[in-house]
């Protein structure tokens, strides 16, 4: 009798082992606080509907950081269960990060209206009813097997609009959904029309079918901005005016340099450039070079205002590229007036190449007026800016040298056209210079007569 008490306890232990020990791998769990995804695809869907704007967004369900999930002790989302918790990964995470605006009234803050999980392969967001009718379907069986940090949450958001009045608007803010987020926007135009985005990280405000002077303004900021940001672009307009600072000068050369670029860059933002993988860092190599020429040129002292505008437009034609790459990514935002907004950056271009010369120039002068000889310090400048010039030509040319260009014909061909063009276009500049000269002769010798 003693022995069967001693020993009903060990039994009953085991018992309870082996159920504890079951429980833990059937039973429903929450998951602990995971780490930030490292590259994160959101998808948005936007379209004016009578008097609401409605939107369709798709995330990961792995961006959806301190919410708990109930899974399965081998990490399948438990289906029947989990509807409460999408509907806060939903306020906190999506809705909480779209500001919503028609015309420059800011709107209701997006109400989740409809939220699911979708499989990874899963392509119902191609058209608006497509999607719509998904997000707004059967959810998937219960029994379904998806390892949770391999689904997909599709929100359908929902947000009072007036009908017909004004352009929409949003300031998305999904960069804090992972170390990189991309977010593919597509803006459904009730005439048909679609508008598609692609942008990394927060844009700030994307205005989704902005009128020509939004999309103008837009463009002279982004070029204005560009051309102060771009160190290697300042250091070139510096080398290329310091031996030139009369205002003469500076306008036949800043022009030859002006109409070079502006070529290049209309051109390559129209996509007549090359789109191998080469192209760009050829370009970054060649603008480097040009820095460090125009440098060695000031160190030997040319001072031939023809020589300097004639280089300022050859090497112009390769800076026009290097500004296109910055350009040719926002185009995305111009709507419909391309053309507009070309020409609009273009302007933001040229007012803060005059605002840099406005400092530049005076500053030069004043260098060289109070504290060292003109030609020392023409030598003392140019030396610097070509030793940065040599360490950028020398690590971008390591980058290029990645790059097989000698078993690429399309290569050669597009770079012997290249040169074609540029010698035309310089062949051109140069007897409009020539005849302009020919004809302030023939006017100074009838003022003679």
């Amino acid at each position: 009798m003693t022995d069967l008490r001693h020993r009903q306890p060990g039994k009953a232990s085991n018992t309870a082992a082996a159920l504890a020990l079951a429980a833990f791998f059937t039973w429903p769990m929450l998951p602990s606080a995971h780490e930030i995804p490292a590259d994160v695809t959101a998808h948005v869907l936007v379209r004016p509907e009578g008097e609401r704007l409605q939107m369709i967004v798709r995330v990961p369900l792995a961006a959806m950081r301190d919410v708990n999930f109930p899974l399965t002790g081998a990490g399948f989302l438990v289906l029947d269960d989990v509807e409460p918790r999408l509907r806060d990964a939903a306020i906190l995470w999506v809705a909480n990060s779209l500001a919503v605006y028609q015309g420059d009234t800011a709107l209701a803050a997006p109400r989740v209206a409809a939220t699911r999980i979708s499989l990874p392969s899963d392509r119902s967001l191609t058209t608006w009813p497509e999607a719509l009718a998904h997000v707004t379907g059967p959810d998937l069986p219960a029994d379904t097997q998806l390892i949770w940090n391999q689904a997909l949450l599709d929100i359908l958001l929902d947000t009072p609009a007036a009908a017909g009045i004004g352009v929409f608007s949003i300031r998305p803010e999904f960069a804090r959904l992972g170390l990189r987020v991309v977010t593919v926007l597509r803006f459904f135009l009730p005439d048909g029309t679609i508008r598609a985005f692609e942008y990394t990280g927060d844009p700030g405000l994307v205005r989704l079918d902005p009128s020509a002077l939004q999309a103008a303004l837009r463009f002279v900021r982004l070029g204005f901005e560009h051309i102060l940001s771009g160190v290697d672009h300042l250091l070139f307009l510096l080398c290329l005016t310091v031996p030139f600072r009369r205002i003469g000068q500076l306008v036949l050369i800043v022009t030859a340099f002006t109409v070079a670029h502006s070529t290049t860059m209309i051109v390559s933002a129209l996509d007549l450039a090359p789109g191998r993988l080469w192209f760009p860092p050829l370009i970054e190599t060649l603008i480097a070079a040009s820095i460090l020429y125009m440098a060695l040129e000031n160190i030997v002292g040319a001072t031939n205002v023809t020589r300097r505008w004639a280089i300022a437009f050859g090497f112009g034609l390769v800076h026009g590229f290097g500004f296109s790459f910055a350009l040719r990514e926002s185009l995305q935002f111009a709507g419909g007036h391309l053309v507009a907004s070309l020409l609009a950056f273009n302007v933001g271009v040229e007012v803060g190449q005059v605002l840099a010369l406005v400092v530049l120039v005076p500053a030069i002068g004043w260098l060289f007026r109070r504290a060292v000889a003109e030609r020392i310090g023409t030598i003392v400048l140019s030396a610097l800016v070509g030793h940065t010039a040599w360490h950028w030509m020398v690590e971008r040319a390591a980058i290029l040298g990645e790059y097989d260009l000698a078993s690429d014909p399309a290569a050669w061909l597009y770079l012997l056209r290249t040169v074609i063009a540029a010698v035309g276009l310089w062949a051109a500049w140069w007897a409009i210079g020539a005849a302009r000269k020919k004809k302030a002769g023939e006017a100074g010798l009838l003022q003679e007569r």
